[in-house]
């Protein structure tokens, strides 16, 4: 068995930057970093950047408050926003004295963006791959700390559960405390199991449910299934929010995400006539806030029965706009699209999770020494959907919060001196891959037909039926044949499913991230 003070599952800009602090401050102690690939996370295809307010002559902490709100279509909590947003100026700072150069202008001050849902230019960003920047600066500091210790390559199973004495009810009761994980190395195929006093769970998204996502592969969904697993309290699962402009190029996994910076650069979206639609839809036009810009597009798809609407850039200035997006500018030329001459096309894409971990203001789930941080956590920040810019921002104040908390607490923690091993016992054969591809095939057909953009109760429950038989099936297998990264992906995937669509269900309101539907009179019917 394998020991470490504190367990970060997950190397995006959350987890990252919690090891990163957790490291500085306790070199004496280990904190252990495990990553199914060092290299991927939903932070590297962030391109639009970081949403703050540095220019109080033209902005304000109330107006990105108030943009937030709206977006969030009356869902988010209103006290995590204000916390949110008065901390960024102090977390980009600290971006930048750890080596983060963000575009300026001729004048040194920061060049802001703006994209939609924006009532004032504040996207801090590195060109259009600010993410990917960010991300490797990350890389490069957590490497010089000799206390943090990589497991890449390595898949987390399930967590470990114990149970800890509630000093609030006197002792005489106990609550469930994680006290490690079970860790798969994919290279050796063995099984490991982690004590740690601390895990937290940084573990990203999970837009591979879907058959059209901006997501790559690694984004199963994880970290939320292992927390369902262990009964930690969900919340919000139904908001899933769908990027409206993914370039439509077929067979491109993950989708190419065309920057809400292009809507805001000047770009406009067009029909197959040729017409530009959101006006109809939106007074603020192509700047209306993802939701409606997604629903839109959808609407206007299934009206003119064509595969793909269109962003328009051959108006803009076409040096500014490969000086801009760079990044773009050489997707699109490799797919012979020119923007200055050509028009782009565009679908909706499974973007990102607003709902995941129900966490509180300092990143704490419902079970003891358990973290959540990222975008597998649901803070209340996004409400039912994410204002443009806002995700790596909270990623970064709540692993700020999150470190504080285990800094104030690690030295009163104890490892459990009772760590059960791996339960599961493989036979010899390895799963059946096709087998295994048409799963989840499946799976991403149900969940983009019926428990996407545009919900009915009628299609959630045939959803909900097929998903709850597909579960049953794949219990089975897991049990018949030995470990496999795929299945164990795929059975997270299903969990994730359920949990969207069984929230969809719950959900009264026509907000944010799909239509209104009805509550049903009895799902099993």
């Amino acid at each position: 068995m394998l020991k470490t003070d504190v367990l970060i599952i997950g190397s995006g800009i959350a987890g990252l930057t919690t090891a990163i602090k957790l490291g500085e401050a306790f070199p004496q102690k280990q904190i252990a970093v495990v990553t199914k690939n060092k290299d991927e996370s939903n932070t590297q295809y962030a391109q639009g950047g970081i949403a703050a307010v540095t220019n109080v002559s033209v902005d304000s902490f109330e107006k990105h408050v108030e943009d937030t709100l709206r977006a969030g279509a009356g869902a988010c909590n209103h006290e995590v926003v204000q916390m949110v947003v008065s901390e960024a100026p102090e977390r980009l700072q600290e971006l930048e004295l750890w080596g983060a150069d963000f575009d300026r202008n001729t004048t040194g001050e920061l060049n802001l963006g703006l994209e939609g849902g924006h009532t004032a230019h504040r996207i801090v960003h590195v060109k259009d791959q600010t993410g990917w920047h960010v991300a490797q600066l990350l890389q490069r500091k957590a490497a010089q700390l000799p206390n943090l210790v990589w497991y890449t390559h390595h898949f987390c199973l399930d967590l470990i559960i114990g149970n800890l004495p509630n000093e609030e009810a006197g002792g005489s009761a106990t609550q469930p405390q994680c006290i490690g994980a079970y860790i798969f190395d994919i290279n050796t195929g063995q099984v490991e199991t982690i004590a740690s006093k601390v895990t937290v769970l940084a573990t990203g998204g999970a837009g591979q449910v879907y058959r059209v996502t901006t997501n790559p592969l690694v984004a199963t969904g994880d970290g939320v299934a292992m927390a369902y697993r262990a009964k930690a309290v969900m919340k919000d699962m139904a908001f899933v929010q769908f990027h409206p402009t993914a370039l439509y190029a077929s067979r491109e996994t993950p989708s190419f995400l065309i920057s809400e910076a292009v809507r805001g650069y000047g770009a406009y979206l067009v029909n197959h006539f040729g017409e530009r639609f959101m006006l109809k839809y939106d007074s603020r036009g192509e700047l209306a806030s993802r939701d409606i810009v997604a629903m839109a597009i959808d609407i206007e798809l299934k009206n003119t029965n064509r595969q793909s609407v269109f962003l328009d850039c051959r108006h803009l200035d076409a040096h500014d706009f490969k000086n801009e997006f760079p990044f773009i500018y050489r997707h699109c030329r490799k797919h012979e699209i020119d923007p200055a001459y050509n028009l782009i096309p565009v679908v909706p894409a499974a973007h990102y999770f607003c709902g995941g971990v129900a966490v509180d203001n300092l990143a704490r789930t419902s079970i003891a020494h358990l973290y959540a941080c990222g975008e597998c956590a649901c803070t209340g920040m996004h409400g039912a959907n994410r204002l443009a810019s806002n995700s790596l921002l909270e990623a970064l104040v709540y692993a700020h919060h999150c470190f504080l908390d285990i800094k104030n607490h690690l030295d009163s923690y104890t490892f459990s001196v009772d760590v059960p091993a791996f339960p599961l016992k493989g036979l010899k054969r390895e799963p059946d891959i096709q087998t295994v591809d048409a799963y989840r095939k499946e799976l991403n057909d149900l969940m983009s037909d019926r428990v996407a953009i545009a919900r009915s109760q009628e299609g959630l429950l045939l959803a909900l039926r097929r998903l709850y038989a597909m579960q049953l099936e794949i219990e089975k297998m897991k049990y018949q044949e030995t470990i496999s990264v795929s299945l164990w992906e795929l059975k997270n995937l299903l969990t994730v499913a359920i949990l969207i669509a069984e929230h969809s269900l719950t959900e009264k309101q026509n907000r944010g991230s799909f239509h209104n539907i009805n509550l049903p009179t009895a799902l099993t019917t």
